[in-house]
């Protein structure tokens, strides 16, 4: 069974982020949502609630699945038995530091490979920091987010 884990913060989780979820559960037999924690950021979400957000984007994709994790990635993916971590790029600033992570974590986990899939150009500057600014402002983010982060963006 071919394992792919696409890992991110996901605070919160954008319709960029399932596009790439559904687009490696068609190349992989199960992928796993990792919700992991970033030191260097300041969450607007719990854990919980981050968590509740992708099983509730994911629900329609039968072979992904959601776990949380404050592991390093290189060790989730060994544990999990991943060949693979799957990632979004939007732009050269992204290509240029997951290209940098993918070298890190094959590094660590030899086993497993670094996929990149370029986010799909409708959604290539949807980003969760944008969405999250554009809540603040009043501005419409239906078009961008699940409709149960939508709802939890306009309290």
């Amino acid at each position: 069974m071919k394992i792919a884990v696409v890992p991110g913060s996901f605070d919160p989780v954008t319709l960029g982020h399932v596009d790439i979820i559904r687009r490696a559960s068609v190349l992989f037999d199960k992928v796993i949502v990792a919700a992991m924690i970033n030191a260097e950021k300041q969450y607007h979400f719990t854990a919980e609630e981050r968590i509740a957000f992708l099983e509730d984007a994911v629900k329609d994709i039968p072979n992904a699945s959601v776990e949380y994790s404050e592991d390093m990635l290189y060790r989730f993916v060994t544990d999990h038995g991943a060949c693979a971590i799957v990632k979004g790029i939007r732009n050269g600033k992204d290509s240029e530091y997951e290209m940098w992570m993918a070298e890190y974590n094959r590094e660590h986990a030899p086993t497993c490979d670094t996929l990149l899939l370029p986010a799909d150009k409708s959604l290539a500057e949807v980003s969760s920091t944008a969405i999250k600014q554009m809540a603040k402002d009043g501005q419409d983010i239906t078009a961008l987010v699940t409709p149960m982060v939508a709802a939890a963006l306009s309290k």
